[in-house]
């Protein structure tokens, strides 16, 4: 028996629903209120999509004290979602603008676990015209001299899939890497219609944005919002030079 992709269309069909599970694209647990709320609807009809939700395996609930906190199930719903959005964005009339109105999402935003928008593009060409990743094959993969680049920068040689070995002055030799997950991934961006880093890598970048202050997340929105000095430091450490203010 085939997988009955119709039982997904219709949970993600529905508008309400739909919307709910785009706020929660910022891969961070909100409660049915504030789910409420994104979707403009009552608790009531809240708390019943998102029952259908969490019993169609798109999105899993925690409990906290008194609270449920919901999330996207995995990073496979994240993608699905995330190419929906190009789809629309491409069938949509010519007249509609593509991207969020919101200016922070369109320059910045959290697309899961990774940055999208306007830096997330810029961040991807700069990768690439440096040579520390590529794209062949229909696959975007790091290259010797990337895997250099973030070694140095402090992601841990785990990640990266090396082991003991010499190169450029550094220890390591390829190996095979345990995880499913590619190490890098290009993800269309649904708003600039050009490529951004998603994959392991992508979620190392994103994490690493974070600790070091550059940026945090905004609490209304999936925006990512950098401070002048942060914005600069990221320019500066990726090579940046598209002029992107904030």
């Amino acid at each position: 028996m085939e997988p009955n992709i119709a039982f997904i269309a219709n949970l993600i069909g529905d508008a309400a629903r739909s919307r709910m599970l785009i706020a929660l694209m910022g891969g961070q647990a909100l409660t049915a209120t504030e789910l409420a709320l994104e979707a403009d609807i009552t608790p009531q009809t809240a708390s019943s999509h998102l029952t259908k939700l969490v019993e169609g395996e798109l999105l899993l609930v925690r409990k906290q004290g008194r609270h449920k906190y919901f999330q996207l199930q995995s990073r496979q719903v994240a993608e699905l979602l995330e190419s929906l959005l190009n789809i629309s964005a491409a069938i949509a009339s010519p007249k509609v603008i593509h991207g969020p109105a919101d200016p922070r999402l369109r320059l910045a935003r959290v697309c899961y676990d990774h940055l999208a928008g306007e830096l997330g593009v810029a961040l991807y060409d700069s990768l690439s015209r440096q040579n520390l990743i590529a794209h062949e094959g229909g696959e975007t993969k790091i290259t010797a001299a990337g895997m250099t680049f973030f070694a140095k920068s402090g992601v841990e040689l785990s990640l990266l899939g090396i082991t003991d070995g010499e190169i450029d002055g550094l220890s390591y030799v390829p190996k095979s890497r345990q995880s499913r997950r590619p190490l890098c991934k290009s993800c269309l961006d649904w708003s600039e219609r050009r490529s951004h880093l998603a994959g392991v890598l992508g979620q190392w970048i994103l994490k690493d944005i974070l600790a070091k202050g550059w940026a945090e997340k905004a609490l209304d929105t999936r925006a990512l919002q950098f401070s002048s000095r942060g914005l600069k430091s990221f320019r500066a450490d990726y090579g940046i030079v598209t002029k992107l203010t904030i």
